[in-house]
């Protein structure tokens, strides 16, 4: 099934006419999750063709403006466009305020319901669960209360067997449920020796803003793909500790640690005009880093 990440926006601080804040758009088998939210965000979307209607969850990692002051715009678009199923917010409790007041500021009235659910701020816990997809926070070092979220694919799915199900001539569906199959004499056959489970399930782990953090090594260990901020070079260790940020060295290092398959660097500093520079220092560390850029789409199927 799905499990493909869009990259929205992958920028720090102020957004500018080609560069744009942190928003990315995970599907997980049709099921839309908006991570991130700064401004621009529902123009990019529209820039490529994402469908803002279908997202029923988003998730706000902290509250500097660069990650989510793009929300009440697509909220409030959301509702001029007549949409009437209900959107899930993740986020620290401020935010409730905010956006109330902000509603009750223009006296918008939604078509649809909002449901806000209040990010720990000392606490970690699996905030979302459904057949496809669970989906739990880690607390970040940032200058202020920030989550990472982790995503991990779950599979009530099963794929037949096609010998077995040749040999005893099986046409029924009902397998696909785990159910038993009984066949034309009456015999039952269970259903393990008819399917098998799908098994590469895969995992994304989104590191927002934050120091250089050990303890989050065990919690994503062996993901698929780590996006992990890099604001600034090694050279400007010192900044980024003093700014909560990380460098190109301490998120390959998270990687290397971590057994990750693929580490997704993004945040970058406007400092930075030629992005190479991050990505080298990167790979010296850990070899299978990649820039993100607007636009880039990672299928987790094709590796």
């Amino acid at each position: 099934m799905p499990f493909k990440l869009t990259i929205l926006g992958c920028d720090s601080a102020i957004p500018t006419v080609d560069k744009q804040q942190t928003a990315q758009l995970l599907n997980v088998n049709e099921r839309f999750f908006l991570i991130d939210c700064g401004e621009n965000t529902q123009v990019q979307l529209r820039k490529y063709q994402l469908s803002f209607q279908r997202i029923s969850h988003v998730l706000i990692s902290h509250l500097h403006g660069d990650h989510y002051y793009g929300l009440i715009g697509l909220i409030t678009s959301m509702h001029l466009l007549g949409r009437n199923k209900g959107l899930h917010i993740y986020a620290h409790e401020p935010l409730k305020e905010i956006i109330n007041v902000q509603l009750s500021a223009s006296n918008t009235n939604l078509n649809y319901p909002l449901f806000f659910h209040i990010l720990p701020t000392n606490d970690e816990k699996i905030l979302f669960k459904d057949d496809n997809v669970e989906i739990s926070n880690f607390l970040l070092d940032h200058t202020i209360d920030c989550s990472g979220f982790l995503f991990r694919e779950l599979s009530s799915q099963q794929k037949k067997i096609k010998e077995k199900i040749d040999e005893d001539n099986i046409t029924s569906d009902k397998i696909k449920n785990y159910a038993d199959y009984n066949n034309e004499n009456n015999q039952v056959i269970n259903n393990s020796k008819l399917t098998s489970t799908i098994s590469n399930l895969h995992s994304y782990a989104y590191c927002s803003d934050t120091r250089f953090l050990s303890r989050i090594i065990p919690i994503i260990s062996n993901v698929d793909v780590l996006y992990h901020e890099t604001t600034f070079s090694e050279e400007l260790v010192e900044r980024a500790i003093e700014t909560g940020h990380s460098t190109t060295k301490d998120a390959a290092n998270i990687a290397k640690e971590a057994n990750v398959k693929k580490l997704l660097i993004g945040h970058y500093s406007k400092r930075y005009k030629n992005l190479n520079v991050l990505l080298e220092e990167s790979k010296q560390y850990f070899n299978n880093s990649f820039l993100t850029k607007e636009g880039d789409v990672f299928d987790f199927n094709t590796f």
